[in-house]
């Protein structure tokens, strides 16, 4: 299939006209598009005029590059949630694509496409509406505007208690996740907020208290000297916070995203990697 023809189609199904983003603390060598350059998002390597195979995964991390090009795969798209790889333990947490790789990709043909607020944005193939999926959460609406775009969800949960809502993560994500027992044993009239990946900020819990919800999920809930603040917050507040990782919160959208390009007629596959299990520590 054509490789242009395809970014139209993603251009006009999720909506990029509408969005914003920023990723300028990248490293924007030769490798990268000038159409990445100028908005952060679509079209990150332009390797391939046809696409016949397509990647979906989370970060484009050196594990997944790695298998990709193992594969021997030419004229293929891998399309990525973020355009850099995540790492908590590190001072800069976004770290730059293994530039070493960047010529291994174009040698094969391999380009990347990446939508990270346009994939964060509530919709069929967005990140938290698809975590809430997999916790069989009855969507009742959406809330907190992240960049121009509606990015939590709430509703209603089968789990009673936080610990039966984190145990239900736990089994989902496959993984051990955190539960931070701020507020009541029971989940206030089985109602619970979730936003995928970074959602653990005093602006979002703010929103949450006002919805009458006083258990959230998310990703990261580490205690750092970012996030301190907002622990304190929940505290004060008795707001309950489970967490399964910035990568385990987000990666049913890049799967979910097969069934999308299947439907345009393009084999696709999702690559699984490792989550930063540092998002649920105390790291100070």
């Amino acid at each position: 299939m054509d490789s242009r023809e395809i970014y139209k189609k993603l251009e006009i199904d999720f909506g990029l006209a509408f969005c914003y983003d920023d990723w300028s603390e990248m490293d924007f060598n030769e490798f990268i598009s000038d159409n990445f350059k100028k908005r952060y998002m679509g079209v990150l390597l332009d390797n391939s005029n046809e696409i016949t195979k397509v990647f979906t995964a989370v970060f484009p991390s050196d594990l997944i590059l790695n298998k990709i090009l193992e594969l021997n795969s030419r004229n293929s798209l891998l399309f990525t949630h973020h355009p850099m790889v995540w790492d908590l333990t590190k001072e800069r947490v976004f770290q730059d694509i293994n530039a070493k790789l960047l010529p291994k990709l174009k040698a094969k043909e391999i380009s990347i496409y990446t939508l990270h607020v346009p994939l964060d944005k509530n919709g069929d193939y967005s990140t938290t509406v698809n975590l809430a999926k997999k916790l069989e959460i009855d969507i009742e609406g959406e809330f907190y505007n992240y960049r121009g775009v509606k990015v939590g969800i709430y509703g209603q949960t089968g789990a009673t208690t936080p610990e039966d809502l984190n145990l239900k993560l736990t089994n989902v994500v496959g993984h051990k996740t955190k539960l931070w027992k701020y507020g009541s044993d029971l989940i206030e009239n089985q109602r619970v907020a979730l936003i995928a990946g970074g959602g653990n900020e005093i602006e979002i819990i703010q929103e949450i208290m006002e919805l009458g919800i006083n258990t959230h999920v998310t990703g990261v809930v580490a205690i750092n000297n970012y996030s301190k603040n907002t622990h304190k917050f929940e505290k004060e507040n008795r707001i309950n916070l489970i967490g399964g990782t910035h990568y385990s919160t987000e990666k049913f959208a890049c799967i979910a995203l097969c069934e999308y390009f299947e439907n345009l007629g393009l084999n696709c596959e999702f690559i699984e990697d490792h989550p930063c299990m540092a998002d649920l520590e105390v790291l100070i």
